[in-house]
């Protein structure tokens, strides 16, 4: 850590450098608070800039320290002396102004930015609140309604943006510090505006706060953070800043306290480390610029599309010109819908579109540098993909197997340089989902790890490495989570009740919601065939339920019934009827129970997956479970909550 200081005339600039994000941590505000001192003592020194080092301003606090008691000098303190320095301070910002980095510089008199810039108050993703003044300076500085949606709604504005809110004073061209200088001096020649914390602010209407508390509750998803960084804002408009600030800290210190709050903090730790695993560190990635997917279905689609919207060029293959037809139409509609939402433009729809090129049989794979087989889950025909793709593909080029259960050892048996396969493990809609599992074989090189865990920074997607096992983590702990559930159901658990009881937890919906939304036809055949090859599979709900036609909500019933054009579940009496054979008599247990027995059937079966090292570590599956399966984030996943459940028992 160190924060320089350099005179330059009467301009004091003051450099944070505290690698990899310049994180205000205690020693750094300990510096700072000293140096205000310091400069308002100098004589020489009439300005004082405050700055980053490297690429950003300040990325936040120290999230380390958060599972410490907090240590003085506090942030807050730190930047009310800053405020109320004798000599101006001027935040000069590239990069990344984020948490406490944007409260740093609303308590500097000026701010100046590049375009390169970008803020955010993102803490209520950490499950907390800002906590340095940030819900109180912020709306005093660019207005309540734009406040809101930074302090309570995660926008990040940039450079260009922030100067038209008023966040910034001016945006200028690199390089930055001469260019902040300059500004400098000439507002020196000016009279100073007043602090950020005592400049007026217009009360809002009722319908105001009403709007964004709706709003705010409706994407919430029951995290407890937006809505408190929504009531520390109004209660300082409405009481003023001092009680806002009070309010704020008090919020803010409760939230951190949480185990919600733990839960968020040690996935983004997690996440933080996912995409540079300590294996392949110093291990550059083969280059990768075009990407053959082989099978335009709904997972190649959804695959070429994230490759797409990542930059890079896609040759899609499929076996006849109806195939290439669907893929096309299927593309264009992914592209289509994210336009019409807002999130690409006309012409970045039409611009993804002209990077792919489709083709009939293998040829164009020939100059990929990495190809991803996207077909049927069946052994055969994936070894027939890479029959081909061995034949006709550069040496170099990295080939990947999209498989959800199948050893890639079998896949990859025959193929010429096996060193450059791996097992590349998308979740539908590819396109959007964020895991990606990454399945190297014994043979595969660290080079062609690296370019794995490579293309998911570049796909946005977090990577998490899985040894080879029979559905590998995710689908792995899933099936048990579903033998857990249909267990409690054989106990004589009532569906409804199971899935209800998940719903309050955190899930989107229940296990047997979940299976008749993904039809429970594709689970009973792999059990089938486990059976025709000799395997003992009991008999289970499910599988009556399939025999009797119930394949989910395609075929109108699965464990509800529902109407046509209608994917809300009813309870189904013709359900009940049929899985009575395997049923117990009707047994009410509470919802933590259910929540409690499920919970632990997955944490037995991560542990597992641990002892044996096919994953590398509790948090990997606790990455797997919430970004592939709808685990509730602010609960961690199910390792993170069976510790915190060992703990409160010690």
């Amino acid at each position: 850590m160190s924060v320089n200081v350099e005179i330059e005339g009467e301009i004091a600039i003051v450099t944070i450098g505290n690698p990899p994000v310049n994180a205000v941590n205690r020693a750094v505000r300990e510096r700072l608070l000293a140096l205000a001192q310091e400069l308002d003592d100098n004589p020489d020194v009439r300005a004082v800039i405050l700055t980053g080092a490297g690429t950003l301003f300040v990325a936040g606090a120290d999230i380390a320290e958060f599972d410490r008691p907090a240590e003085p000098p506090f942030l807050p303190d730190v930047i009310a002396r800053i405020e109320r320095a004798v000599k101006p301070w001027i935040a000069a910002i590239r990069g990344a102004a984020f948490g406490g980095g944007l409260e740093l510089a609303l308590g500097c008199r000026f701010r100046v930015a590049t375009e390169s810039a970008r803020f955010a108050l993102p803490e209520i993703n950490l499950g907390i609140i800002p906590g340095a003044g940030g819900t109180q300076r912020l709306p005093r500085v660019i207005g309540v309604a734009d406040a809101i949606h930074i302090v309570a709604e995660n926008q990040t504005p940039g450079g260009a943006e922030a100067l038209k809110l008023g966040l910034v004073d001016a945006l200028v061209e690199e390089p930055l510090l001469p260019a902040a200088i300059a500004f400098a001096r000439n507002a020196l020649e000016h009279a100073l505006p007043s602090p950020s914390l005592d400049r007026p602010v217009s009360v809002p209407s009722p319908d105001v706060w009403a709007e964004a508390e709706d709003r705010i509750a409706a994407r919430a998803k029951g995290a407890a953070a937006p809505a408190r960084a929504l009531q520390a804002l109004r209660h300082g408009i409405e009481h003023g800043a001092e009680a806002g600030l009070a309010l704020e800290r008090s919020i803010f210190l409760e939230l951190r306290a949480t185990e919600e709050a733990a839960a968020l903090r040690h996935l983004f730790f997690a996440e933080r480390a996912a995409l540079r695993p300590a294996e392949i560190r110093g291990i550059n990635p083969r280059p990768i610029e075009t990407v053959a997917v082989v099978g335009g279905g709904t997972m190649g689609s959804g695959i070429a599309a994230a490759l797409l919207n990542a930059g890079l060029s896609v040759v899609l293959i499929e076996q006849d010109e109806a195939g290439v037809s669907r893929a096309r139409s299927t593309l264009a509609g992914i592209f289509d819908s994210s336009r019409r939402r807002g999130q690409i433009t006309d012409d970045q729809a039409s611009e993804r579109m002209a990077r792919l090129e489709t083709s009939i049989g293998y040829g164009a794979a020939a100059r990929c540098d990495l190809v991803i087989e996207a077909v049927f889950e069946d052994l055969a025909v994936k070894r027939s993909v890479f029959a081909e793709l061995g034949r006709v593909c550069r040496p170099d080029a990295v080939l990947a197997t999209n498989t959800s259960y199948i050893d890639p050892r079998l896949i990859a048996e025959g193929l010429p340089g096996p060193e450059r396969f791996l097992g590349l493990h998308f979740f539908s809609p590819a396109q959007v989902m964020k895991l990606l599992e990454i399945i190297p074989t014994p043979e595969t090189a660290p080079d062609v790890l690296a370019t794995g865990f490579d293309l998911a920074r570049r796909l946005g997607k977090i990577p998490v490495r899985s040894g080879i096992c029979d559905g590998f983590i995710g689908n792995r702990i899933l099936r048990r989570f579903r033998a857990e559930a249909e267990a409690l159901v054989c106990g004589g658990v009532a569906i409804a009740a199971v899935d209800a009881a998940m719903r309050g937890f955190g899930f989107a919906m229940g296990p047997f919601e979940m299976q008749d939304m993904a039809g429970l036809d594709i689970a009973f055949l792999y059990r089938e065939a486990a059976r025709s090859r000799g395997e003992d599979v009991p008999e289970i709900p499910g599988d009556l339920l399939v025999r009797a036609g119930r394949k989910g909500q395609k075929t109108g019933g699965g464990w509800y019934d529902y109407a046509a054009g209608d994917r809300r579940p009813q309870p189904s009496a013709a359900a009940e009827r049929i899985i009575v054979p395997l049923v117990s008599a009707r047994n009410d247990v509470a919802e933590e129970a259910i929540v409690a027995r499920l919970m632990a059937a997955m944490a037995q079966e991560g542990q597992l997956i641990l002892d044996e090292g096919i994953a590398a570590s509790a948090a990997d599956i606790d990455l797997v479970e919430v970004h592939g399966y709808g685990f509730p984030r602010r609960r961690g996943g199910p390792m993170f909550q069976a510790g915190r459940a060992s703990a409160d028992k010690t």
